[in-house]
C-alpha cells in the first residue's frame, strides 16, 4: 500500500477538548483513509497521549513518543517517522474542514512546482475577544483570504505559509532537516516549554525556495484554529511580540541573502517602523514589546551573553 500523504500532529500537553477535536475532524476527512497516515507526536507530554487519544480509528495511524522538548524536535521525528511523499503538520488545536486532505491531494497534482503551501485559517475563540486585538489576529495564524496566491520568491508575505495546516514536500521535509543535523541552525526557532518563540515553519517552508519551488497560499484549504482566551489577553500577546520579533531577526541572519534581495532586512524594516509608531499607552507598551524582542535578537546575533 503506498501511502501518499503523511498528517502529523505534534503536541505537549495538550488540552484535552482540542486534541479530541483535531482527531475528530480527521476522522471525518474524505480522502479515503487506505491513502494517507496519521502519525500524532507525543512531545514529551506529563500523561502520555498513548494512553488518552485512542487512534484506533485507522488502521494507519500511530502513537510516537519523542522526549526531546520542543516543537523543532517534534517537527523532526514526524519528519524521520512518517512515510507520505507530502507531509501535512495539523496543530494540535487545528481542525481541518472536511475536505481538506482531499483538496491537499489535488494540490499536489495541480501544482507540482509547489513545495509548500497551506490555506485559510479562521479563528474560532473560546470567549470573544476585546476589540482592540484584532490588530494582532495575524500574529496568531489567522489568514483568510479570497484567491489563491503563490511565488517562488523566499520570504514573501503574502505567499509564505505559516504552520496551522502546513503542506510540505517530502524533499523539502528532508532538506529542512538536513540543515539541522549538518550544523546549519545553531538556534532552533520553535516553542519549547513556556518559550513562544516561532520562525521554524517559515524556515521550513522556505526551503522549498531552496530547492527551486515555490510557496502557496490556497483559499480551498480552510481549517479552524481553536484559541483559548488566554491567547486574547494582553500579557500572553506582549510576549508573542516580543518572541515573534526575536525569531524573525534570527531567521533572517540564516536567511540574509534571501532577505537582501526580496525586501529590507526585517530588523531594519522594524525599527523604521517603531520609530513611527504613536498611539495608545497600550500601543507603546506592544512598541516597546518588539524593541526588546529586537535587541534581545541584537545581543544574541552579536554573541555578547
Amino acid at each position: 500500500m503506498t501511502i501518499s500523504i503523511s498528517v502529523v500532529t505534534c503536541a505537549h500537553n495538550p488540552r484535552p477538548d482540542y486534541v479530541e477535536a483535531v482527531t475528530a475532524a480527521l476522522r471525518r476527512q474524505t480522502l479515503d483513509r487506505s491513502n494517507w497516515e496519521y502519525v500524532l507526536i507525543d512531545n514529551a507530554s506529563r500523561n502520555p497521549l498513548a494512553e488518552l487519544v485512542d487512534l484506533g480509528w485507522h488502521e494507519n495511524a500511530r502513537h510516537v513518543r519523542e522526549e526531546k522538548m520542543g516543537l523543532t524536535a517534534a517537527r523532526l521525528r514526524g519528519i524521520q517517522e512518517s512515510l507520505g511523499a507530502t507531509i501535512v503538520f495539523v496543530d494540535d488545536d487545528n481542525v481541518l474542514d472536511p475536505d481538506y486532505l482531499e483538496n491537499v491531494a489535488a494540490l499536489v497534482n495541480n501544482w507540482p512546482m509547489i513545495g509548500a503551501f497551506s490555506g485559510q485559517v479562521r479563528p474560532s475563540f473560546e470567549q470573544e475577544p476585546p476589540s482592540w486585538t484584532q490588530k494582532y489576529w495575524n500574529r496568531l495564524a489567522i489568514r483568510e483570504f479570497d484567491r489563491d496566491r503563490w511565488s517562488n520568491i523566499p520570504m514573501l508575505d503574502d505567499t509564505t505559509p505559516n504552520g496551522a495546516g502546513l503542506c510540505v514536500a517530502r524533499k523539502v521535509a528532508t532538506e529542512y532537516a538536513r540543515y539541522h543535523t549538518n550544523g546549519m541552525r545553531s538556534f532552533v526557532l520553535d516553542r519549547s516549554g513556556e518559550s513562544l518563540l516561532s520562525a521554524g515553519d517559515l524556515d521550513l517552508a522556505t526551503t522549498a525556495c531552496d530547492l527551486g519551488l515555490g510557496n502557496g497560499l490556497f483559499a480551498s484549504l480552510r481549517l479552524t484554529h481553536l484559541m483559548p482566551a488566554q491567547r486574547l489577553e494582553e500579557p500572553y500577546l506582549l510576549r508573542l511580540l516580543e518572541d515573534q520579533t526575536f525569531s524573525a531577526v534570527v531567521l533572517e541572519s540564516f536567511r540574509r541573502k534571501h532577505y537582501s534581495e526580496t525586501r529590507a532586512g526585517f530588523s531594519s524594516a522594524l525599527a523604521a517602523r517603531l520609530r513611527e509608531m504613536r498611539g495608545t499607552a497600550r500601543d507603546r507598551r506592544f512598541n516597546k514589546a518588539a524593541k526588546k524582542g529586537l535587541a534581545r535578537a541584537q545581543v544574541y546575533l552579536s554573541g555578547t551573553p
